[in-house]
């Protein structure tokens, strides 16, 4: 009864969102909507542009950003957990590494923006806007991080201490072990976490709600060398934007009303994100069970 209760659910949202979106796209073509650079669901003056492509860039910036903090951070932290550190110390430090799991975002989006963005304009940025894509980014790879940490070290902990000996019995040190014998035995179980953790990055709102702004904007294309184009990281990521959820936010905090084009954007952005997050899962387990070792 409880796995039909959890199946059914995730039918009706997939109906939900079909359902609406469906209609949106009957009013707004897909390519309009897939191509299009312009985001403009309610404009006061001027026609309504329901372009993804500056939401689509907002999304990638939060996520790879967040993903050059969590990934590495939270793969050394469950090598230190696994590996180094003694049954005490795990047994205290893995409890409140989870605690970053359980604070409330918006409690992290506040941080960002009262003390991150503060810390980065006094030091390194004096340009940075108030909101930014850089620390939105920072405050969702440092609430990731345990996911990837906490994963990874089950898959860590996983592998057989025979192994473990074996490399020993070689004469290969600890971290000769830790890094060419243990990580590639986990690597299915530390994929899989990086990949949760990136769709988890992916659909992330109140964060960048609170610290990156809400204004859709292109980032300027310049003329590199041999006349190549090219986007200055700097302006995405040291001024404001918008991610699609936050756009789904400002829509659903707006005074539109059911049955109007914006409203059903509001589903056709929510359909997006589920494609996206179910093809980040489904290769999770693809990887998962491709690398997977028996022992």
């Amino acid at each position: 009864m409880c796995a039909a209760i959890t199946l059914l659910t995730t039918v009706a949202i997939i109906a939900t969102l079909l359902s609406d979106a469906v209609v949106f796209f009957s009013q707004v073509p897909i390519t309009e909507f897939l191509t299009s650079t312009s985001w403009s669901p309610n404009p006061r003056g001027g026609g309504q542009t329901f372009g993804i492509v500056a939401l689509v860039i907002g999304t990638l910036t939060v996520t790879i950003t967040a993903g050059f903090v969590a990934l590495p951070v939270g793969t050394l932290t469950a090598i230190y957990l696994s590996e180094y550190a003694t049954p005490n110390a795990r047994s205290i430090l893995k409890p409140m590494l989870e605690i970053l799991a359980g604070i409330p975002t918006v409690v992290y989006g506040y941080f960002a923006l009262v003390y991150i963005t503060p810390a980065l304009k006094a030091t390194l940025f004096p340009g940075m806007s108030t909101f930014n894509a850089l620390s939105a980014s920072l405050m969702v790879g440092i609430m990731t991080i345990p996911m990837v940490s906490s994963i990874s070290e089950d898959a860590m902990s996983s592998v057989p201490d025979d192994l473990r000996q074996a490399g020993y019995g070689l004469g290969a040190t600890k971290f000769e072990v830790s890094t060419g014998i243990v990580v590639p035995a986990s690597i299915s179980g530390i994929a899989s976490s990086y990949i949760l953790a990136v769709s988890r990055a992916i659909g992330e709102t109140m964060i960048v709600v609170v610290a990156m702004g809400a204004q859709a904007r292109m980032p300027a294309v310049r003329d590199g060398l041999l006349g190549i184009p090219y986007i200055n990281p700097a302006d995405t990521l040291l001024e404001s934007g918008m991610t699609i959820t936050v756009a789904m936010v400002q829509i659903a905090g707006g005074d539109l009303t059911g049955g109007t084009i914006p409203y059903d954007a509001m589903f056709a952005l929510g359909l997006t994100l589920f494609v996206v997050t179910l093809v980040m899962n489904v290769l999770s387990d693809i990887i998962a069970e491709r690398y997977r070792e028996e022992y």
